[in-house]
């Protein structure tokens, strides 16, 4: 599949599962962008055009897996459908234009040569996932636990959490949902996306 494919899937959950004010334009702010065509990452994971959108999807399916399996069949009245797609979705809209197309130095059966990859280069240095939800509030009005759930996605790989902060665990034991979005963005990464370099 290429990118337009994982596009189209993208835009059907959207169109799908979302009718929030805001919604359509911030879907015409990201086709203006390289949502859909940028990589999930530099070397981590998904690392090829349109890897961004499939790890989004990915995401997206994984987290409506686990609030099934962790709620049952009355899932709906725990978190919306509509909660769901966004925070999947778009936790990630904070890598929208940071990765640019570059090359590298790289040795092939003793030769140099040079092989193209991508480099950071990031226009507004906000953070992560609070950067996300600062974006996406531009858009749409997101309920407290769609931002709390967006915000803190890394999870402990979060440089706040690193760096010693508690809010953490205090959101995911007042909001479990913010952590299934956190396990299902991690299952994601590891267990759904393309291998990690070695």
């Amino acid at each position: 599949m290429d990118w337009q494919n994982y596009k189209e899937e993208f835009l059907e959950i959207v169109y799908d599962n979302i009718e929030r004010e805001g919604c359509e334009e911030l879907i015409e702010w990201l086709e203006k962008s390289d949502f859909f065509t940028a990589p999930a990452s530099l070397r981590r994971h998904n690392v090829f055009e349109g890897g961004l959108c499939l790890h989004s999807i990915n995401v997206y399916k994984r987290f409506l897996k686990l609030v099934q399996n962790e709620y049952g069949k009355d899932w709906e009245k725990r978190i919306s459908p509509e909660s769901v797609a966004i925070i999947a979705l778009f936790h990630d809209v904070c890598k929208v234009d940071c990765y640019k197309i570059d090359t590298k130095n790289v040795k092939r059966d003793g030769v140099w040569v040079q092989e193209p990859c991508y480099k950071m280069d990031e226009a507004l240095p906000y953070g992560h996932g609070e950067k996300s939800v600062y974006i996406l509030s531009a858009f749409m009005k997101l309920t407290r636990e769609e931002a709390l759930a967006i915000n803190w996605h890394m999870g402990e790989y979060d440089l706040r959490v690193k760096g010693g902060s508690y809010s953490i665990s205090s959101v995911f034991n007042k909001y479990p949902n913010c952590f299934l979005a956190h396990c299902a963005d991690l299952m994601t990464t590891y267990l759904d996306d393309s291998a990690f370099e070695n």
